[in-house]
């Protein structure tokens, strides 16, 4: 569906035909729950996140303005959505934990996908940077939105976007090259010790 398309159900949602609305809910439901289950990390949150998100953005289709795209609008409400779930829960340290004892369920092909991108390596990475930073991070790299759209979302110029991204890309690298030299293989014992 064009975006173009999208606007004009938004207009018509606007003038009171929410029948709309189901067609711009189909149209982003399923990147807005990866968004959210790459940044909290867990399935039943992200989905909660995404149906909170939804609604959210009907209550508050009136103030919506085409001066930016939909989608960079709905991403916006998404990260702070999220940004304040992880606050309140301190989900950081969650995610830290789940490192260590994963959930044991029937992966689905997305959820295999998502693993793989998603290494304890990766994850050990990501939880290093702010909520801030992570939710640009993903935003940039697994939902390929522009440094315009970035900038758009985040409230920043689209050069501060990039550089910021740049910095994290680094970050992250950085932290995955730390998490190979802490990982040692005890061959006495064969298991993996972790320095902390």
């Amino acid at each position: 569906m064009e975006d173009q398309t999208i606007e004009q159900f938004i207009v018509r949602v606007q003038k009171g035909d929410s029948s709309y609305y189901v067609e711009v809910v189909q149209k982003y439901q399923q990147a807005i729950y990866r968004y959210c289950l790459r940044l909290l990390g867990n399935q039943q949150d992200a989905e909660d996140a995404a149906q909170d998100i939804f609604i959210k953005a009907f209550e508050s289709i009136m103030q919506y303005k085409n001066t930016v795209s939909f989608s960079s609008w709905l991403y916006k409400i998404a990260y702070r959505h999220c940004l304040n779930l992880l606050r309140k829960r301190k989900y950081q340290l969650r995610l830290l934990l789940r490192l260590f004892t994963p959930e044991v369920k029937a992966e689905s092909p997305e959820q295999t996908l998502d693993n793989r991108l998603f290494s304890p390596q990766l994850m050990y990475a990501l939880t290093a940077l702010s909520p801030e930073d992570r939710s640009m991070l993903i935003l940039r790299i697994f939902e390929e939105r522009t440094f315009e759209e970035l900038g758009d979302i985040m409230g920043c110029k689209p050069e501060a976007a990039k550089k910021r991204v740049s910095r994290m890309k680094e970050k992250v690298r950085k932290k995955m090259a730390e998490w190979q030299e802490e990982l040692k293989w005890d061959e006495n014992n064969q298991t993996i010790h972790i320095k902390t």
